[in-house]
């Protein structure tokens, strides 16, 4: 059974060491085929966090696959922030901000949803719309096809709704048409799984993940983190699993089983 694990909004320099060793342990004991980071890896996009987070991530027996953030953008260092805002982030991760993972099972696009001239909001042009769409129109039978973001395509407190990634409407149109089936984010620390409506006759899950490592949790929700299990060609499980103190560990908090049309469906 081949498995995604998807962490969101890890902050660092805002991290809790035990909830590190734990969250290591599980990807040690999981062993997934990739990582998935949907965002704010750091809290101030300052170097000494872009270190520390990617040396966690090198830590990790698997792939992975990082998107950026609005934290992981300089927020008061604006001459940075005006003439490089991904330098920092592009020295730890990679100069590719909407990076592609590919496997027999998988397809996972990630998209850069931050914008420089934006503190909090995400946004996807039409553009990202149309090459994220053409993207998945390739993919292979067989792949579950993931699409990675940072703000959230669906919220489900009326509080977060302008935490709504500008233009996730035409998005979830078009990727639903070209065969998307989960779209991962994070962004306003809150987890859970919903179905946007059907398009097509194709279903597309939103999967959001909680904080990852950091003592930014939201609503007594303790840290946590998504494992995604590849059950069949038309069906996937979401697992939240979330860090319990008393014992040191992550622990599956509870499963939602998302039927899926089959990859190879036309």
């Amino acid at each position: 059974m081949s498995v995604l694990l998807h962490m969101s909004d890890s902050h660092f320099g805002t991290e809790r060491a035990p909830v590190l060793e734990a969250l290591r342990q599980l990807v040690h004991e999981r062993r997934p085929a990739l990582v998935v980071l949907s965002g704010d890896l750091t809290q101030r996009a300052r170097p000494a966090q872009f270190a520390a987070a990617r040396a966690f991530v090198a830590s990790l027996p698997a792939p992975f696959l990082a998107i950026p953030g609005n934290h992981d953008i300089p927020l008061y260092a604006l001459a940075a922030r005006l003439r490089a805002p991904y330098a920092r982030y592009s020295a730890a991760f990679g100069q590719e901000l909407e990076p592609a993972w590919s496997s027999p099972e998988w397809l996972v696009l990630g998209v850069n949803t931050t914008r420089w001239w934006r503190h909090k909001q995400g946004e996807v042009s039409p553009a990202q719309i149309e090459r994220v769409a053409g993207r998945l129109r390739q993919a292979a039978p067989g792949q579950l096809r993931v699409v990675v973001v940072h703000q959230p395509m669906a919220v489900i407190e009326a509080s977060d709704r302008s935490n709504l990634l500008r233009g996730h409407a035409q998005a979830a149109d078009a990727w639903a048409a070209a065969g998307a089936q989960l779209v991962l984010g994070g962004h306003i620390h809150l987890p859970y799984v919903r179905p946007l409506p059907e398009r097509g006759g194709r279903p597309l899950w939103v999967v959001q993940a909680g904080t990852a490592v950091s003592h930014r949790v939201r609503g007594g929700i303790p840290n946590s983190v998504n494992v995604l299990h590849r059950v069949a060609a038309d069906a996937c499980a979401a697992e939240r699993w979330d860090y319990d103190a008393k014992r040191g560990v992550f622990a599956c908090h509870e499963r939602t089983d998302l039927a899926l049309r089959a990859p190879h469906a036309p």
